[in-house]
């Protein structure tokens, strides 16, 4: 009598050593706090150092309470509304209910940006990298990487709620609290944890890291319009119950009204949705195989375009949808910003220190010197593009994705510059949505249809500035290619000083190490030619000098 051999598949992966679907978490979760030891804490220490810097101000700025008085009449207006919170908040405007008013809302945004980037750089950006593969293949579960990234961003949420809570509360000022902090920081914690779960789900669909990302930007930028629509139609209502807010997690962290009804329970909701979006993305995963979507990539044209033939439309191709995405969105955000032009003056006129920076930029109008201020703002956001798109070369060649196109006849420099055009005009280009939405808005707002053509110039005044921004993000990636991220320095510092520092009147020179602060300060002030022409030739430089750092070295793959 024969025997017969029996073989057995190999197990699953984690099925090994008993652990399961989650086996080697632990070890991820550690190696991953590893890998954002430096990009977590500046991620926390920036939004805690924000958000106490602006309640120490609100003190300064806010001293009397007839200022107070004037900004909630300022406020209660659909404007006003839709650019801050529900109306609740201005029945007694205290130091802690501003707080809660004015600041949810943007860091709602920032935060939920912070866990979105996390929850897709250690899921799919491992994935499309190659390196998930071959983590797997060890005694690691299928569930092991989505569940540590996760996990990594609650630990960076619940650091920086006790963080808010305990600055905050130890700042001992009128209307800030104690309890009130700590739901103040807590709300955080719980938008960016639904934010994170949304990510876990958007991960599943598409095959590609900003694709991911870009669906759940979306989903955020798609939650603060709910928000402000609902906010902004209750303009009037004591109650300030819109129904469209209650349809976004920013509309729910908004409706805990900290340091006025300090109500926990809305926060129950982002953990709702948080544990869904989460147990939803696990699901999925298990019906997709490791590096694809649940999306799958639409067959292309059997014959490529003339224009895909070439490096600059290749590099268009790459870029197209990041750039209507950021389009779209300055759009909204230029006629977001002009819907309050006409009211800035009541706004304003009793705000000693913003009045002083307004006198310092000049203008026939308060709403010519508030456009000035207020176009840096949006400079600040078209610059994160083309710093994300300047350094684009830096991940297709860490990808290992450039090597292979520059074994062909493709010059190193024309592959880069093909980038860097797109980085440059797209920059440019970005600034007329914005402009146009700006002066749109404004021109109707302030009853003043000469303002649409200023806001717009003014808008593409900017694009020197953009240039250089450029321009600085090569020569870091020419010349110190592991050092790319210092590139965001540019954006970040024009803002902290730009804006920030006029309000709290920083000293000039350092507004003018920012290739912001040469830029005429249109509408308020004249148009000079010369600071442009040095601008457009500095970044001529730049971007030579940083051409000729990477002809020079080796390429570098991950």
């Amino acid at each position: 009598m024969s025997t017969a051999t029996v073989t057995r598949a190999p197990a699953p992966a984690g099925s090994r050593t008993g652990g399961g679907a989650l086996a080697g978490t632990v070890t991820l979760i550690r190696f991953d706090l590893r890998r954002d030891r430096i990009r977590l804490p500046v991620w926390i220490v920036t939004l805690f150092i924000g958000t106490v810097s602006t309640a120490s101000n609100y003190q300064t700025l806010y001293a009397d309470p007839q200022d107070r008085a004037s900004v909630v009449s300022t406020m209660d207006s659909p404007a006003g509304l839709a650019m801050t919170g529900p109306r609740h908040y201005l029945d007694d405007y205290n130091f802690g209910a501003m707080m809660g008013h004015q600041m949810i809302g943007f860091m709602a945004v920032m935060v939920g940006l912070m866990s979105i980037l996390i929850v897709t750089r250690h899921t799919r950006n491992e994935e499309e990298k190659g390196r998930a593969e071959l983590v797997r293949s060890a005694a690691v579960g299928r569930h092991a990487h989505l569940a540590a990234a996760l996990t990594v961003a609650a630990v960076a949420n619940i650091v920086l709620a006790l963080l808010l809570a305990v600055g905050l509360g130890g700042l001992d000022i009128e209307g800030i609290d104690t309890g009130g902090s700590l739901l103040y920081g807590f709300t955080h914690a719980a938008v960016g944890m639904a934010f994170a779960a949304v990510a876990a789900v958007t991960v599943q669909i598409t095959a590609h890291t900003r694709g991911a990302s870009g669906m759940a930007l979306a989903v955020i930028g798609i939650a603060y319009v709910l928000r402000a629509a609902g906010d902004a139609g209750d303009a009037g209502d004591a109650g300030g119950n819109g129904a469209l807010s209650w349809l976004s997690p920013i509309g729910w962290a908004q409706r805990t009204y900290v340091y006025v009804d300090n109500r926990w329970w809305p926060l129950l909701l982002c953990l709702a949705l948080a544990v869904l979006c989460a147990a939803a993305g696990f699901v999925l995963s298990t019906r997709r195989d490791v590096g694809a979507g649940l999306r799958a990539s639409r067959l292309g044209s059997p014959v490529a375009s003339d224009a895909l033939s070439t490096p600059l439309g290749f590099a268009l191709r790459l870029h197209r949808g990041m750039l209507i995405g950021f389009g779209a969105g300055l759009f909204l955000m230029g006629a977001m910003y002009g819907s309050i032009l006409g009211q800035a003056e009541d706004m304003l006129k009793n705000i000693d220190p913003i009045q002083e920076a307004l006198a310092k930029i000049g203008g026939t109008t308060m709403a010519e010197s508030f456009a000035s201020m207020v176009m840096v703002v949006i400079a600040v956001v078209a610059s994160v593009y083309v710093v994300m798109a300047a350094l684009r070369p830096r991940s297709e060649e860490t990808g290992g994705r450039a090597e292979p196109l520059l074994a062909t006849g493709l010059s190193r420099s024309r592959w880069v510059g093909s980038h860097l055009a797109v980085a440059m005009a797209g920059g440019t280009a970005l600034l007329l949505p914005a402009g146009l939405g700006f002066g749109l808005s404004g021109a109707a707002s302030a009853s003043d249809g000469g303002l649409f053509l200023k806001l717009l110039g003014a808008a593409l005044a900017y694009a020197p500035a953009l240039w250089v921004t450029v321009g600085v993000a090569v020569v870091f990636f020419g010349w110190f290619p592991r050092a790319s991220a210092a590139a965001w320095t540019v954006p970040v510092y024009a803002f902290v000083v730009g804006y920030l520092g006029r309000l709290l009147q920083f000293p000039d020179w350092m507004n003018n190490l920012s290739p912001f602060g040469h830029v005429p300060q249109l509408p308020a002030a004249g148009m000079n030619w010369t600071p442009m022409v040095v601008l457009t030739l500095l970044a001529a430089g730049l971007v030579g000098v940083g051409l000729e750092g990477f002809r020079r070295r080796d390429l570098e793959t991950k």
